[in-house]
């Protein structure tokens, strides 16, 4: 039986990048354990140097496919490249499914990269509660790109705009409706947009149907600094692949010391106290009216109150500390 080694013991092993103290470190702050928060926050204050950049897009866009070719692309430059992948939870253990990571296979054997699975365990918007503290652990370990990829079950995934330095959008042909992301805003987050797998003959409509909306948008509002540029990629190929490195470099050096990039850092620092202040608010209500959950509950149940009643006494109970 191993012994059980303090967060804070473990942090000078995360730095200097072994890869089973980084596992340990992200599984407490996945699991929420109190005794790792003084590690974390002292990964926080040697973090901020790694490129993050937060992949989303509708279901069988091939996200998953396109960041295996992209993080073979980072690691011929010499990059070291983490990979937080965050799936759908399973629904009797409430862990990641770990699909993501089953598709990133071929990267396993990699010393330079390293994947997390993460499960979403209930939360919304593509993004996991720990996501930005296993990013810190990944940044401060010494991974120059850390990649965030949503969890893809839905076309609300617009949190990962507040939690990247670059976002990148995929779009892919043939799934019903080449503009079905429009719809749900999803498309205006972007800072690269992808057309995955430019292979298939479909492919031109999905570019050309993409590129007439961003020309819309951009001829209704004022002219951002940064123009999303639209690459088309293809997994089997290879194609685009390169010109998608290239347009995240420029991304990069398109924030670095401007305004442009300290307003995203801001974003990123106040979405990151909220996320935590949420969570807070919500663990402390659930602990400290767990009684009058469970008695409303009964209530509910036996159709005595209606269940906007309910929850307006409970909010009314706690308010007056009743």
């Amino acid at each position: 039986m191993s012994r059980f080694v303090p967060s804070l013991q473990l942090l000078p092993r995360v730095l200097a990048g072994e890869v089973p103290a980084i596992a340990r470190l992200l599984s407490r702050a996945e699991a929420g354990l109190p005794e790792c928060r003084e590690a974390l926050a002292r990964a926080y204050e040697r973090a901020g140097k790694a490129h993050v950049i937060g992949i989303t897009g509708v279901p069988g866009s091939g996200k998953s496919t396109l960041v295996a070719v992209l993080v073979a692309r980072l690691r011929g430059a010499g990059h070291k490249v983490g990979i937080i992948a965050v799936d759908p939870s399973s629904p009797w253990s409430g862990g990641s499914i770990m699909g993501d990571r089953i598709r990133m296979s071929d990267l396993a054997s990699d010393q330079g990269v390293f994947i997390r699975s993460m499960a979403t365990r209930g939360a919304v918007g593509g993004v996991a509660r720990a996501t930005l503290d296993a990013v810190d652990v990944l940044d401060a370990a010494g991974f120059q790109d850390v990649i965030v990829e949503t969890v893809g079950v839905g076309q609300d995934e617009v949190e990962i705009a507040h939690a990247s330095h670059t976002t990148v959008v995929v779009s892919a042909p043939g799934l019903g409706d080449d503009v079905q992301a429009i719809k749900a805003g999803i498309l205006e987050i972007a800072d690269v947009h992808v057309v995955s797998k430019c292979d298939r003959p479909d492919a031109g409509r999905t570019l050309a149907d993409l590129e007439a909306m961003l020309a819309l948008g951009s001829s209704l509002a004022a002219r951002p600094e940064w123009q999303p540029p639209v690459v088309a990629t293809s997994s089997v190929t290879g194609a685009g692949v390169e010109d998608l490195a290239a347009a995240l470099a420029r991304h990069k050096a398109h924030l670095d010391g401007s305004e442009a990039g300290r307003l995203r850092a801001r974003r990123i620092a106040e979405f990151r106290i909220l996320k935590h202040a949420e969570d807070l608010l919500r663990r402390r209500f659930r602990e400290r009216h767990a009684g009058r959950v469970d008695a409303l509950a009964d209530r509910l149940l036996a159709r005595r109150i209606s269940p906007h009643a309910a929850g307006e006494e409970l909010l009314d109970g706690a308010a007056t500390g009743s």
